[in-house]
């Protein structure tokens, strides 16, 4: 696996102190930027390997097309799929993390993301009965001048996929892994800032403040519903 900054960049601000690079390609800045009209993307908006013009088509419902890639070529996802879709398009896009899990043979890819457990569940069951063609999203389509075309019929997702771990290491060929460790994995949430650090140790052993960092994910179910009331209320 190829690093390309310090482990010590742990934060957006500080990722660019720290010159946190961009991926290659077309579709990325050389270094990240702060961007001040993201209509998506939200996340990486104060430190963004992307320009806000590119989440102008994610913020769109249906999510049809992004960058000459189409979504809807077994109908348009349900909005809960989506928003996972559009999780992941962000983070390879938009955040300078991504760059820490550069493909050592493609600068504009990524390999080996620890992607945590629950977020591969729960983006199997938000995208359980949508329909796709392909098992692999990156490679398993007909490409031409107009975009990328079904090779395959459409069956739904429980049916392409065995479960979420399927899914998160087969959707977008080697982009990612799954990490069962809650502190020592992305779930493309404002966390991630706070537990980069400790996804580069080498051992497993919990660390002072390793804990209190990934906080938010330990919460129980009826934990996080209780807190989310209170926002509302």
């Amino acid at each position: 696996m190829k690093f390309v900054v310090t482990i010590f960049c742990v934060g957006l601000v500080s990722a660019v102190s720290c010159q946190l690079q961009c991926l290659g390609g077309p579709h990325h800045k050389s270094t990240p930027s702060s961007e001040t009209n993201f209509q998506e993307c939200l996340l990486y908006a104060e430190s963004s390997c992307c320009h806000a013009n590119f989440t102008e088509k994610l913020s769109r419902s249906p999510m049809i097309e992004v960058n000459n890639y189409y979504y809807n070529r077994c109908g348009n996802l349900s909005k809960t799929c989506e928003d996972y879709m559009k999780k992941t398009e962000c983070f390879y896009h938009c955040s300078p993390l991504a760059s820490h899990w550069i493909h050592p043979n493609f600068s504009e890819a990524i390999q080996h993301v620890p992607v945590c457990q629950s977020f591969c569940d729960n983006w199997f069951d938000a995208c359980h009965s949508d329909l796709t063609c392909t098992y692999n999203w990156i490679s398993d389509w007909e490409f031409d001048e107009t975009g990328n075309h079904c090779k395959n019929d459409c069956i739904p997702f429980h049916k392409m996929y065995a479960n979420g771990t399927d899914l998160c290491l087969n959707a977008w060929g080697v982009s990612f892994v799954t990490s069962s460790s809650p502190c020592r994995c992305l779930d493309f949430t404002e966390t991630d800032k706070k537990v980069i650090k400790y996804i580069f140790k080498g051992d497993n052993s919990a660390e002072s403040g390793e804990e209190e960092a990934c906080k938010p994910r330990l919460k129980k179910p009826e934990d996080k519903k209780a807190a989310d009331s209170e926002e509302h209320d």
